[in-house]
C-alpha cells in the first residue's frame, strides 16, 4: 500500500502573507521553531516561501511587504503525492519543509523532514509486533490479532525496571514534536502488559499525557490465553512492577547506544592524533 502526503502532513500551518512586514515576519519566526515559512495571497493560495536567510538580508527593511522581497513560486506537493516521491524532492533540494497545496492552488498543508523520518519509524514499527505475534502463537498454540489503538499510560504494566535518563529526555523531545513510534503492548484481560516502549511510556507520563499511540496484540480465544503466565508477566511479578511510576531512572550512566556511539567519537578523534592504543 502506498503513503500518502495526506497520512503525515500537518494540517494547520504557519504561514505569512504576501502583506506581511519584513519586521513583524521576523517577530513570528522568531517565535516559532521554523527556519522559514510559506507564503499566500489574500485568497490563501501559495505564491512562495520566505527562509530566515532571506529576511536577515532584508532586516533593515523593516515595514517592506514580503511581496517585495521574496522570490515567487517554491517547491510544492499535494496531497494525493507519494510520500516516498515527497522525500526524494525534499532530500534532493535539502528541502525542511514541504508546503503541500489542493488542486486550486491553495495552502493546505506541509510535510516536514521530521514527518518523513517519523513515517519510517511508524511504518518499521509493525515489524515488532508482528514478530511478537509469531512468538506468541508459538509458544502458546492460540491465534492473536494486532490492532493499533490509544491505550491508557495508568494502566499500563511495565516489564522493563530500568531506564536511562538520557534516552528519556531524547523520547520526551520526540513526544513533544509528535515524533515517537507507537509502543508495543500485549493485552491479556484488563492488563495492559507494556511489551516495548517503556521510555515513551513514562516521558508521556511524565508530561502530563494520559494516552499513547500502540500496537495491541490480543488473543482470539482469551479464556485459554487467561490460564497461561507469560514471561511478561514472571518479570513484572519479579521486579514488583504494577505501574510505569515504578520503573527506575538510572541517571549514573548512559544508554548502551550512546555510550557506544562516545566511544567511537573518541576513537575517530585520537585518530587525528595517531593510531588509538591496543
Amino acid at each position: 500500500m502506498t503513503v500518502r502526503i495526506r497520512d503525515y502532513m500537518v494540517l494547520e500551518v504557519e504561514h505569512f502573507r504576501t502583506t506581511t512586514s519584513v519586521r513583524e515576519a521576523v517577530a513570528r519566526l522568531m517565535r516559532s521553531r521554523h527556519h522559514g515559512l510559506p507564503v499566500t495571497d489574500e485568497s490563501g493560495k501559495l505564491v512562495g516561501f520566505v527562509s530566515a536567510k532571506e529576511l536577515l538580508r532584508h532586516a533593515a527593511e523593516g515595514e517592506t511587504p514580503l511581496s517585495k522581497i521574496m522570490r515567487p513560486g517554491t517547491y510544492t506537493a499535494h496531497p494525493e503525492t507519494a510520500l516516498d516521491d515527497a522525500a526524494r524532492i525534499m532530500f534532493r533540494y535539502g528541502l525542511r519543509d514541504l508546503p503541500i497545496i489542493d488542486g486550486d492552488g491553495r495552502l493546505c498543508g506541509v510535510l516536514s523532514n521530521l514527518d518523513v523520518v517519523r513515517s519510517h519509524f511508524e511504518r518499521a514499527s509493525p515489524t515488532k509486533a508482528d514478530m511478537l505475534k509469531q512468538l506468541l502463537t508459538e509458544r502458546y498454540h492460540l491465534p492473536f490479532e494486532i490492532r493499533r489503538g490509544l491505550v491508557p499510560i495508568s494502566a499500563l504494566r511495565p516489564t522493563q525496571w530500568k531506564v536511562f535518563e538520557d534516552e528519556l529526555e531524547g523520547r520526551r523531545y520526540e513526544l513533544e514534536r509528535g515524533f515517537a513510534e507507537p509502543v508495543l503492548v500485549l493485552q491479556k484481560g484488563k492488563e495492559w502488559i507494556l511489551v516495548d516502549g517503556h521510555h515513551r511510556a513514562l516521558a508521556a507520563r511524565e508530561m502530563g499525557l494520559a494516552q499513547l499511540q500502540a500496537f495491541i496484540l490480543t488473543c482470539d480465544r482469551p479464556e485459554e490465553f487467561a490460564q497461561q503466565v507469560t514471561g511478561f508477566e514472571k518479570i513484572a511479578e519479579d521486579h514488583h512492577l504494577h505501574t510505569v511510576g515504578d520503573i527506575e531512572i538510572d541517571q549514573s550512566s548512559h544508554h548502551p547506544l550512546l555510550e557506544v556511539t562516545t566511544q567511537l567519537l573518541r576513537r575517530v578523534e585520537g585518530s587525528e592524533k595517531g593510531p588509538a592504543p591496543p
